[in-house]
């Protein structure tokens, strides 16, 4: 089985770090959330922001995401996602993650095998659980499985 991905909207640190010992991610909470299987908060994520915000890829992965909760010596994490990119996802439309999902998928990360249409819908996916944490006020977190 790969690594679980579950991106999600919580109200703060401590409600996203409750759902680490979910058997079912932060779903199992009712919490707002997109599971995108083989996308990583950290590289593939970072490549994303730099894309959607313009940001400098090196200046986008320099900073610290310190988990908000970890268990299992590293199997169970949960990450916050930088307000830049939750920014920039609750921000664009449809045509901009369909814009973005191209060179998204040329990245080395993909290997070469992602098809942009599919990406494309992963970031509606996503955008959607972005928009939902702005207008709650929430932040966005992704719950890692290894």
């Amino acid at each position: 089985m790969g690594v679980l991905f579950d991106y999600f909207a919580a109200p703060d640190n401590d409600a996203a770090a409750a759902t680490i010992d979910l058997v079912g991610g932060p779903a199992e909470a009712s919490l707002p959330t997109v599971q995108l299987k083989g996308v990583d908060p950290f590289v593939q994520l970072g490549t994303l922001e730099s894309l959607l915000t313009g940001a400098d890829y090196e200046t986008v992965i320099d900073r610290e995401i310190a988990p908000v909760a970890m268990a299992g010596d590293g199997v169970r994490l949960v990450v916050p996602l930088t307000e830049e990119l939750s920014a920039a996802l609750s921000d664009a439309d449809e045509a901009r993650l369909r814009e973005v999902a191209e060179p998204w998928s040329r990245t080395e990360e993909f290997d070469g095998q992602a098809d942009p249409a599919d990406l494309a819908a992963v970031l509606t996916g996503l955008a959607e659980v972005a928009r939902t944490a702005t207008t709650r006020g929430d932040r966005l977190y992704c719950w890692v499985c290894v």
